[in-house]
């Protein structure tokens, strides 16, 4: 099921998003005594980080993750997990654990296994998954075009080293497998360019193309838009 919400701007909708994605922890966490949620980095998540780092919330019960990561230091400007740890975890979500895929490998190819093995061992399936799209199409790392791609939509593994086509630094990200691991799937998208994408992804066509409609295309988990102008 897919459902569209509507907003006039993005700080609008991040507002409302952040709202929903902390309602759907604290439903978790009532449930089943911990939630957890994998989450994107990027401009657009970070007005959602920082108004959900304030809601009052059991966050010592949170697991966090990553849907992708760069391989870069922890306190590279580029790091996922920085973007995390500044606009997240402070307040009161600095309670929650925190699980990066970042580790000290060389490159992500030699780190893949050790964030494997990291990924395996979290509750699944995950509560929630925030994806994050790309004007290309791409979702999490998994780009139009990267050798790593078929792999990363059909491997029972739940992550992989990617070079991405034309963007900077290799990556990790989550499979295919495992963003449909997930009780609920976000999505955030602001400004024509995108709204445009998401457009053509749901008039159908190969995953390949456009790898978002991986999460988009598929009846499995629920999926919730958020989109503005």
């Amino acid at each position: 099921m897919l459902t569209e919400h509507h907003f006039p701007d993005s700080a609008t909708a991040a507002v409302d998003l952040a709202a929903h994605i902390a309602a759907l922890l604290e439903e978790a966490i009532a449930a089943r005594g911990v939630a957890s949620i994998a989450l994107s980095g990027g401009r657009s998540p970070k007005p959602v980080l920082e108004a959900l780092s304030g809601v009052a919330l059991d966050w010592s019960r949170v697991i966090v993750t990553l849907v992708d990561e760069r391989w870069v230091a922890p306190t590279d400007p580029d790091s996922n997990e920085r973007l995390i740890r500044e606009s997240l975890l402070q307040g009161p979500a600095a309670a929650a654990r925190f699980v990066p895929m970042k580790n000290d490998a060389a490159d992500a190819y030699a780190g893949q296994p050790a964030c494997e093995a990291t990924m395996v061992a979290l509750p699944w399936p995950l509560d929630v998954v925030v994806l994050g799209m790309g004007e290309d199409g791409h979702t999490a790392s998994l780009f139009p075009g990267a050798q790593e791609l078929a792999a990363g939509l059909s491997s029972e593994a739940r992550t992989i080293a990617v070079t991405p086509p034309a963007a900077p630094h290799e990556r990790m990200s989550l499979t295919r497998r495992a963003i449909l691991d997930s009780r609920h799937i976000l999505l955030q998208i602001a400004g024509e360019a995108k709204t445009s994408v998401y457009d053509r992804a749901m008039a159908g066509g190969p995953v390949e193309i456009l790898p978002i409609r991986l999460a988009l295309c598929q009846d499995a988990v629920p999926v919730d838009l958020w989109i503005s102008a």
